[in-house]
C-alpha cells in the first residue's frame, strides 16, 4: 500500500509542493545576498544549468560508428546520431516496401511499372531529406543523407534519363503494340535488374544504419522457419510470400 501511495497521483502533487516550496526559499534567500556571496549563487546556478545543456546536447548527438558496403564505393564508415537514425528507417521502409527493389523477372511485369516506382521513391526521397535538418557531420564522415542522395543521383537518375524518355517515345509511335514488343526491352530489363541488385544494397545500409538488426531478413520478409506464409501470386507472376 506504501508503494502505490508514493506512484499516485497525490504522492506527485505533495513532491511538487515541497520542490516548489523549497526553490522558493532559494529564490528568496538568494535575493537577500550580496557582495562575494551573490556571484558565487550565480556562477553556481549558470554552471548546473551550462552542464544541463551540455549533457542534453551530448545524449542527443552521441555516434555510433556504422560500416555500410554501398555499390561503387568501399566499405563507408558512418557517424550515426539518434536524429539520423530516424531519417535512415524512413528511407528504409520507402526503399523496401516499392515494386522499384523487386526483381522484375523476363515475360512479367511492365517496366513502365518498375519505373513510375523508381520516380515515386525519388520523390519520396526527396522529400524525406528536405523535411529533416541536416545531420550533424562528425569529421569527414558521411551521413544517412550522403547515402540518399548517392542512390538517387548514382543509380535512379541516370537509369530513368536514359530508358524513361526512349520507352516514352517507342510507346507514343507504337499505341497499338504491347510494352513487350519494344525492341529494347531485354537491354533495360537487364539494366533495371542489375541497378535493383544495387539498389538492395542502399536499402540495407539504410537498416543499419537505422539500428536494425538483420536488415537483410527485414527486406525480403523473412518472418523465421516456423511461419509458413500463404502463397500469394504476385504482379510479376511469382510467389509473393507476403512481399509488398
Amino acid at each position: 500500500m506504501g508503494r502505490n501511495w508514493f506512484s499516485s497521483r497525490w504522492a506527485a502533487v505533495v513532491v511538487g509542493l515541497l520542490v516548489g516550496a523549497m526553490a522558493g526559499l532559494a529564490v528568496y534567500q538568494g535575493s537577500r545576498l550580496t557582495g562575494q556571496s551573490l556571484f558565487v549563487l550565480c556562477g553556481t546556478t549558470a554552471g548546473g544549468v551550462a552542464a544541463i545543456v551540455v549533457h542534453g546536447y551530448a545524449r542527443n548527438v552521441q555516434l555510433t560508428e556504422v560500416t555500410v558496403s554501398v555499390p561503387q564505393f568501399s566499405d563507408l564508415h558512418f557517424a550515426v546520431t539518434a536524429d539520423n537514425k530516424q531519417v535512415a528507417w524512413r528511407l528504409f521502409v520507402e526503399t523496401v516496401t516499392r515494386v522499384s527493389v523487386q526483381p522484375l523477372m523476363e515475360g512479367t511485369g511492365l517496366i513502365r511499372e518498375a519505373m513510375n516506382s523508381l520516380y515515386a521513391l525519388f520523390a519520396t526521397t526527396r522529400e524525406i531529406l528536405t523535411q529533416t535538418q541536416p545531420s550533424r557531420r562528425a569529421g569527414k564522415t558521411p551521413t544517412v543523407e550522403h547515402l540518399a542522395i548517392a542512390m538517387l543521383n548514382n543509380e535512379i537518375r541516370p537509369f530513368l534519363s536514359r530508358w524513361h524518355p526512349q520507352l516514352l517515345h517507342w510507346a507514343q509511335e507504337n499505341k497499338s503494340l504491347p510494352e513487350s514488343a519494344w525492341p529494347d526491352a531485354a537491354e533495360c530489363r537487364s539494366e533495371l535488374t542489375a541497378m535493383q541488385e544495387r539498389l538492395s544494397r542502399y536499402a540495407i545500409g539504410f537498416g543499419e544504419l537505422a539500428g536494425l538488426p538483420e536488415a537483410t531478413e527485414v527486406m525480403v520478409g523473412n518472418l523465421g522457419p516456423t511461419f509458413d506464409a500463404p502463397q500469394q501470386r504476385s504482379a510479376y507472376g511469382r510467389n509473393a510470400g507476403g512481399k509488398i
